[in-house]
């Protein structure tokens, strides 16, 4: 069955109040570093926060550049990035209502899992002048060998997850849409299975779906991963890719 842009928010409504506690790498400290080295804004820069959700990653750049502009299509997650922002539109990113070349800076960061691609990574580049960043962040399995498992996981935690993702797709996601330069950095947060999947928005039967695939997970899977299992709780090192393009 095909997911519409209803169910996205839908989804996201339901998990609008707890969204910011939902994963350890929600507010993780050194991922926000990360993402800061590799855009590195300067003070007369406008950045815009593409499925800013809420404003986890247009905080980052309060104080540091000229405007932070934000954009999502769940109101109730907007709402909350309000504070951080200077602009907020509600809308789709694969039809952003911006002039050609008008950001120095784009993030998108978990989001073009759920949007139409590669339009939406297209239209992301269109706003960018020619010199700006385009920064895509997501999570992505390892390789091959973790592929199926982790995407089941992903699949059963999100039901309105549309894409998956090995880590050479992002770069190819930049390339295509016209980037240069572009350039992967990797960073593996520790994430609790059982909070990360208790994310308001899915049943129990799911959660312990999620939990028999680590149950009986692959030698591969459980290596790659670095899984431990203590008193029935798995831990995971999930791994989320960083890539950065340049528009010529």
């Amino acid at each position: 069955m095909a997911i519409s842009q209803d169910d996205v928010t839908g989804h996201f409504a339901a998990r609008s109040t707890t969204y910011d506690r939902s994963s350890s790498w929600c507010m993780d400290e050194e991922l926000g570093r990360l993402v800061l080295d590799i855009t590195r804004p300067q003070g007369r820069d406008r950045v815009l926060d593409v499925a800013c959700g809420t404003g986890l990653v247009s905080r980052l750049f309060g104080g540091r550049v000229a405007e932070v502009v934000g954009v999502d299509i769940t109101p109730e997650m907007a709402e909350q990035a309000k504070p951080h922002l200077d602009r907020l539109v509600i809308t789709p990113a694969e039809r952003l209502p911006f002039d050609d070349d008008e950001f120095d800076i784009l993030v998108c960061r978990q989001g073009i899992q759920f949007m139409d691609l590669p339009q939406a990574v297209a239209e992301m580049v269109r706003v960018v002048r020619p010199g700006g960043r385009v920064v895509v962040v997501n999570l992505c399995a390892y390789g091959a060998d973790d592929r199926d498992e982790y995407f089941e996981v992903l699949r059963l935690r999100n039901p309105v997850r549309r894409h998956f993702f090995l880590p050479e797709d992002l770069r190819t996601l930049l390339h295509d849409a016209g980037c240069t330069e572009v350039e992967l950095r990797r960073y593996v947060s520790f994430e609790d299975v059982d909070i990360w999947s208790d994310n308001g928005a899915i049943e129990e039967d799911r959660r312990e779906a999620i939990r028999g695939v680590y149950r009986n997970a692959s030698e591969e899977f459980r290596s790659l991963h670095a899984v431990r299992e203590e008193n029935g709780s798995f831990v995971d090192q999930m791994l989320f890719v960083v890539a950065a393009g340049r528009k010529p």
